[in-house]
């Protein structure tokens, strides 16, 4: 398992690794500049104490000729080596040694010529010489500084220091300055550890904060960031995310508010950009092309196939605004739709909007209009032709009494029946402008559907027809208006009589549902095409265009009988019975009417 160092650790190792390294330079250069400092300082002393050595040495009395000055000299130079806590050496001018601090006198008897030591050279040359170099007579590293001495016998004076005490008090100053820097160092780890610390903790809290943003939570937190820099850059990320969240509520609510709107709408709406592809296609659009889904981001041709859509999106992605398109869905041929397209242009986005209108009820309706008007036309064209030809053959004059009866006769039924139809788009005007009311009342459905029979029975009886009534159990009764249901009766009787052939028989069948009554109307007619069931209870819609109307019909009963259903919260529905002819049924809801 891979171990990811935390910000914390990560800062805190960062300072003690800054703290190690400015006090390993900082010790590295304390001590060159501290040894360079005390070497400058020691052999500064030396020099100094040599001068001493010298001056006492030029103020001593002067030695009796012919008398050896060693064991004087070499008492003397004991003397001032006890002073100055060094090793002091008297040279003669030939370089003998005279007298020697750190040396007994029979030893300095033996010692070897000193005039080809570095430091008599240079204090022979420059009055004064410095040397570092192994002692030949004590076998250590000493530092060596003579000078030049005004003195019968003794021409220089050497102060001689061992370079183990120089190093003694260098690696005293070290070993002190080494532990000053430790304990700087322990320092500046607990100042790390501690601000590591308390920065980790504000960045934890920042990145908790954040964590929070991440998962949606955008509840504005309880927390002081502080005052520096990480303070301010959290408050400002902090109030950028908030404004960031505020944002995006309001385009969440307006996305929300358009999702609705785009729901609702009966208009097809298609979004596609720049290249092609689909952004948004509401329910309507995809109800009326047929898509299964919605392909959002996939190109429109994959999923709109209708050449005529795709050439108005392609002029729309152009630039250009194209006319609109009337076309028919696949998989559709009764319902029409107008398509327009246009460009969608802003500073952030390109693309085309295509808009779907389904105008096929404004077609049903237009076509009903003027079925409608052809219709009325002709049913009231008809009537007013045989009326005026009548007329005019009576005015002539020449018709017998008996003729005259007869015209008159046959003019008085086509102005009842041009009163009937005149009448019933009266009353078609009232319905659709929900302008009769029910007066609803308990009916007896078998005494309502016996005096129907009776009204009916001109026809019945002229064309040798029964008809035979079923009462179901529980379908005794029914709450209804009894002279609307009467009429919606009557209009079903007489349309399955004139349909029916000669000496059949017409049934009248009442049932019950658990909320409905059902009335059945069932004739031996030759039936009603699937094609034509939506549209037989149209205004004068014939299903069979080459028969002649019954005369003594209007065209307008089904119609009036689907309105005075509907008026009672009720419906009317048509289908072909297994043994021929239709059932026209009717139902009407038994619970309570709002």
């Amino acid at each position: 398992m891979r171990f990811r160092a935390s910000f914390q650790t990560k800062l805190f190792f960062a300072g003690v690794s800054a703290a190690v390294m400015t006090l390993a330079v900082a010790g590295v250069l304390f001590a060159l500049t501290l040894q360079r400092q005390t070497n400058a300082r020691v052999e500064q002393t030396l020099k100094q104490e040599a001068h001493v050595a010298a001056e006492l040495v030029a103020r001593a009395p002067a030695l009796p000729d012919g008398v050896d000055p060693r064991p004087v000299l070499d008492a003397e130079a004991d003397r001032i080596g006890s002073l100055l806590t060094a090793r002091v050496t008297f040279i003669a001018a030939d370089g003998t040694v005279l007298g020697d601090s750190a040396e007994p006198l029979d030893a300095v008897r033996a010692m070897e010529n000193h005039a080809g030591r570095p430091e008599v050279l240079d204090a022979r040359a420059h009055g004064q010489g410095i040397s570092t170099r192994a002692s030949a007579t004590l076998g250590e590293d000493m530092l060596y500084v003579a000078v030049g001495v005004q003195h019968p016998r003794i021409a220089f004076v050497r102060v001689a220091l061992p370079l183990t005490t120089i190093r003694q008090q260098l690696a005293s100053l070290l070993s002190t300055t080494v532990m000053a820097l430790a304990l700087a160092l322990l320092g500046g780890v607990v100042s790390a550890g501690v601000l590591a610390g308390r920065i980790g903790q504000r960045v934890r809290a920042i990145a908790w904060v954040a964590e929070r943003y991440r998962h949606g939570d955008l509840t504005p937190p309880r927390l002081d960031y502080g005052d520096d820099e990480l303070g301010v850059v959290a408050r400002a990320l902090d109030d950028s995310v908030h404004e960031l969240g505020n944002r995006l509520e309001d385009i969440e609510r307006d996305r929300g508010r358009m999702a609705t709107i785009l729901a609702g709408m009966v208009e097809g709406v298609i979004v596609v950009d720049q290249g092609g592809r689909l952004q948004l296609v509401n329910g309507a659009a995809q109800e009326m092309l047929r898509i299964e889904d919605a392909p959002i981001g996939r190109h429109y041709i994959e999923s709109i196939r209708h050449p005529a859509i795709a050439d108005l999106v392609t002029a729309a992605l152009a630039g250009r605004t194209p006319g609109s398109v009337e076309f028919t869905p696949p998989r559709d041929n009764a319902r029409t739709i107008i398509a327009r397209a246009a460009p969608v242009s802003s500073a952030w986005s390109h693309g085309a909007v295509l808009v779907l209108h389904d105008i096929s009820e404004l077609k049903k309706a237009d076509r009903i209009r003027r079925d409608f008007v052809a219709n009325v036309s002709h049913e009231l064209r008809t009537p007013l032709t045989a009326i005026r030809g009548y007329v005019e053959a009576l005015s002539e004059g020449d018709a017998s009494e008996e003729d005259t009866h007869r015209f008159l006769e046959i003019i008085m039924r086509h102005t009842r029946r041009m009163e009937r139809l005149v009448q019933d788009l009266l009353r078609l005007a009232r319905l659709d402008a929900r302008q009769e009311t029910l007066d609803i009342a308990t009916c007896d459905l078998r005494t309502l559907i016996e005096g129907v029979v009776a009204d009916v029975e001109p026809s019945l009886d002229a064309r040798e027809q029964d008809v035979h009534v079923s009462i179901g159990a529980g379908a005794e009764k029914v709450a209804a208006d009894p002279a609307k249901l009467h009429d919606i009766l009557r209009n079903l009787l007489a349309n399955a009589s004139a349909y029916s052939p000669e000496r059949s028989t017409i049934g009248v069948v009442t049932r019950a549902t658990r909320t409905e009554l059902a009335i059945d109307v069932l004739d031996q007619g030759p039936g009603i095409p699937e094609a034509d069931r939506t549209r037989v209870f149209e205004r004068f819609y014939r299903v069979d265009k080459s028969r002649a109307r019954d005369p003594g019909g209007t065209g307008l009963g089904l119609a009036i009988v689907k309105h005075l259903a509907e008026l009672h919260g009720g419906r009317v529905s048509v289908s072909n019975r297994p043994e021929g002819g239709a059932c026209f049924t009717v139902e009407l809801p038994t619970g309570p009417r709002g």
